[in-house]
């Protein structure tokens, strides 16, 4: 009886492994390399390596700097002077 299940076991296996399917899977290529300064695992930029982000990258390859804005210019000088 023993000898009949493990032929049954065995007989199974090699049936249902004629239903395998064997074919190949196509796979996504890989990614494009990161444009030059990227900041990896994110759109920062770092374009001149110095440690400061930027700009960002956007979805389509683009750069964008970071809007620079320009100190505020000095107090204008007063009226009153100096008298001597």
């Amino acid at each position: 009886m023993r000898n009949h299940l493990l032929f049954m076991a065995g007989a199974t296996a090699l049936l249902l492994s004629a239903c395998s399917n064997s074919e190949e899977v196509a796979y996504a290529p890989p990614p494009p390399p990161a444009p030059a300064g990227a900041v990896p695992g994110s759109v920062a930029a770092d374009r001149d390596g110095d440690g400061i982000i930027d700009g960002y990258y956007t979805a389509d390859g683009v750069y964008h700097p970071n809007a620079v804005y320009a100190p505020p210019p000095p107090p204008p000088p007063t009226r009153v002077g100096e008298k001597g």
